[in-house]
């Protein structure tokens, strides 16, 4: 199985409920040891501004906690998308091409270094194999990631539009209604 580092996982009807029903997760790691990424379409109630008041001039509108998966959910992990990945803001870490993780103890970045920044209240983690187990028991669908997925504007649309761009017949998905009974 490819490594998906850099791609989204988009749920499929499999997934029916919980934290990953109808979730867009983009991949920050995928190796051997597992998988580790965020969920970028489940923003939170809370502002940035009432937990991290410091960096709530640096996030993305909404400027609202998201839910980043089920780990550790009472820790804050913060994923900034640079504009040159030579030359990212002291704290940044590459995980795949302009995207990656940024050091929430570390220095606020300097104008302009951070294109954009989302802070996610936990994570989703994955053991070795069991991505790739959910991926081949259909679960997930992988599909390229766009920038803008991340730090989209209207991230309850973003399930819909990632499979509405998508060709062929993975594009049909979108239309699937909340409720299936509904159909």
């Amino acid at each position: 199985m490819a490594m998906v580092r850099g791609r989204l996982l988009v749920a499929t009807s499999a997934i029916q409920s919980g934290p990953f029903w109808r979730s867009v997760v983009y991949v920050l790691d995928h190796d051997e040891d597992g998988a580790l990424g965020v969920i970028v379409n489940h923003p939170l109630e809370s502002d940035v501004d009432e937990v991290l008041p410091e960096w709530a001039d640096c996030v993305n509108a909404p400027g609202c906690l998201f839910e980043g998966g089920p780990v550790a959910m009472d820790s804050a992990l913060a994923v900034g998308v640079v504009s040159d990945v030579t030359s990212g803001p002291a704290g940044w870490r590459q995980m795949a091409g302009r995207v990656g993780l940024v050091d929430l103890e570390g220095p606020l970045p300097e104008g302009g270094e951070l294109l954009g920044l989302r802070v996610f209240a936990g994570y989703a983690g994955w053991t070795p194999g069991q991505l790739e187990a959910e991926i081949e028991e259909g679960a997930w669908l992988v599909l390229p990631a766009e920038e803008g997925d991340l730090l989209s504007p209207v991230p309850d649309r973003l399930w819909s539009e990632v499979l509405r761009r998508q060709p062929g017949e993975t594009r049909f998905w979108s239309t699937l209604p909340v409720d299936p009974a509904q159909n």
